[in-house]
């Protein structure tokens, strides 16, 4: 009877370990978003600072917004989305993916960048011959190519060009066309050259906002079957507070202030 008792009360303590631990690893569970690539070096400032105020913390996962939709309608754990667009966060709510529908949380700007010190960054410069390669976001996967194509077409410089350019999977890869000078000019977000990393490097000009249409910005909470859902309220919180907005001004977003 001993024997048994004694068994019963080691099992009993094994299960309330395994309950600790369980309970441990939930709370320390990390928030995975899944980031548009403009927003790569924003987003990377603003978990610093939600981990420093909550304590809870947060792993990135960087792409072209298409790629990362795709990822997510195939299962990919991802807590939030952070889209360069507002197409594909809506297309996963209409489908079932999110658990609430996204929401603005910044317009982006179109930049044309460059590296090379004999090149003056204009879109007059484009069609010259001295310009062999311009790079791009790939307009079938990342909004910013989206805008970039809208430009050209505008200035009616899209046909003289389009043998020119060269596409990134997403603004990371485009941006990387650029700095290695395989491009001698390229597209890319505001954001990208404000970042610490890339800051006072070559030299930008803002394309004008009326030549491509508003690059509204929208995020979304991904549905995750038993998770819980608290961390990903708040970070998703946290991104639209005053403070969050302070971070997307200061990477070159606008931001809506009357909210």
């Amino acid at each position: 009877m001993k024997r048994q008792l004694f068994n019963i009360h080691i099992t009993f303590v094994n299960l309330i370990f395994i309950l600790i631990v369980v309970s441990c690893t939930t709370k320390n569970e990390k928030l995975t978003i899944a980031t548009a690539a403009n927003m790569q070096y924003t987003v990377n400032e603003m978990t610093d600072i939600f981990y420093s105020e909550t304590g809870i913390e947060c792993q990135t996962v960087v792409s072209s917004s298409g790629k990362l939709t795709a990822q997510i309608q195939e299962g990919a754990p991802f807590d939030i989305f952070i889209s360069a667009d507002t197409k594909y966060p809506n297309e996963l709510f209409k489908n079932g993916f999110t658990q609430t529908e996204p929401k603005i949380y910044a317009f982006g700007k179109l930049i044309l960048w460059t590296l090379k010190n004999d090149i003056q960054p204009s879109l007059s410069n484009l069609t010259s011959e001295k310009i062999k390669h311009i790079a791009s976001p790939n307009p079938i996967t990342a909004p910013y190519g989206i805008a970039t194509e809208e430009v050209l077409a505008y200035y009616k410089i899209l046909d003289s060009v389009k043998s020119k350019l060269v596409f990134g999977e997403s603004v990371a890869q485009t941006n990387q066309f650029i700095t290695s000078k395989v491009a001698e000019l390229g597209f890319t977000a505001k954001s990208v050259v404000l970042s610490p990393n890339l800051k006072e490097k070559g030299i930008f000009i803002e394309i004008d906002d009326k030549s491509y249409n508003p690059i509204a910005q929208s995020a979304v909470i991904i549905k995750n079957t038993g998770k819980d859902l608290s961390k990903s309220e708040k970070f998703f919180n946290f991104l639209f507070s005053k403070k969050g907005k302070e971070i997307l001004k200061k990477h070159g977003y606008t931001v809506i202030d009357n909210e």
